[in-house]
């Protein structure tokens, strides 16, 4: 498999391929990237941006891939869901409407994960172009949607998956829970390849858009999440199990 760098940082494939083909694991954070990519693997992301993710995938005449995962965090919606829960999707559920997730994956996939000591449920995932930062709205998607949790790159990497007939499937863990709101900065303070912009985060400190207890709350719950996510990478091994 031949990799060549993008302006953004990400990866992309040049359809040079040697040997079986890899799982391509979409994500949104360049820590989500690193923790997916390896032996059978190859992430891409595109700074948590759903509009340029779409535009890159659009891109690719041939998938160069055997099958597609939407890997990483989430925003949780039930009630129920704790950070750290981990979500395999039965099903993507956007404005398009719901794409369901190949069976045989999801089965595999959970039977991976039990007994792992983490907290793993089956249920839709919704995929969403904008971030729900506010509890009335995680709780509108909830109601609309059905949907366990939410993120912005599963809805992109289901129709890329749908387009090219590839099977499809999603690891998403909860980080923020569906009692708490995001704060409105997280979205926008990323870089364009998906690390952290510590400048954005510190002028929302500055501005007041942000507060102290907001930002020690994201860290507790992300740390729970990536935790997770990280014991359940290790548990799948080569080619995220598939």
């Amino acid at each position: 498999m031949t990799r060549v760098a993008r302006t953004d940082g990400s990866p992309a494939l040049t359809g040079r391929e040697t040997g079986p083909l890899p799982v391509l694991a979409v994500t949104g954070l360049a820590k989500e990237a690193r923790m997916a990519e390896g032996p059978g693997v190859i992430a891409v992301g595109t700074g948590g941006n759903p509009h340029r993710l779409r535009q890159f995938l659009a891109e690719r005449r041939e998938a160069g891939c055997r099958a597609v995962v939407s890997f990483g965090i989430a925003g949780g919606l039930d009630p129920a869901l704790a950070p750290g829960d981990i979500v395999i999707a039965a099903g993507i559920v956007s404005e398009s409407g719901r794409s369901p997730a190949d069976s045989a994956l999801v089965r595999s996939l959970l039977a991976r994960l039990q007994d792992s000591r983490l907290r793993v449920v089956s249920g839709d995932l919704a995929g969403v172009d904008a971030a729900v930062t506010t509890l009335a709205g995680k709780a509108e998607l909830r109601a609309v949607s059905g949907a366990c949790a939410v993120d912005m790159e599963s809805h992109v990497a289901a129709d890329f998956a749908g387009r090219h007939g590839l099977p499809f499937a999603a690891i998403r863990v909860v980080c923020d829970p569906a009692e708490q709101a995001l704060p409105a900065f997280a979205a926008q303070a990323l870089k364009p390849n998906g690390e952290p912009d510590l400048g954005k985060v510190l002028g929302a400190l500055v501005r007041g858009s942000a507060s102290l207890g907001s930002l020690i709350r994201l860290a507790r719950d992300s740390s729970a999440a990536f935790g997770s996510l990280s014991r359940a990478r290790a548990r799948l091994g080569v080619g995220l199990g598939i």
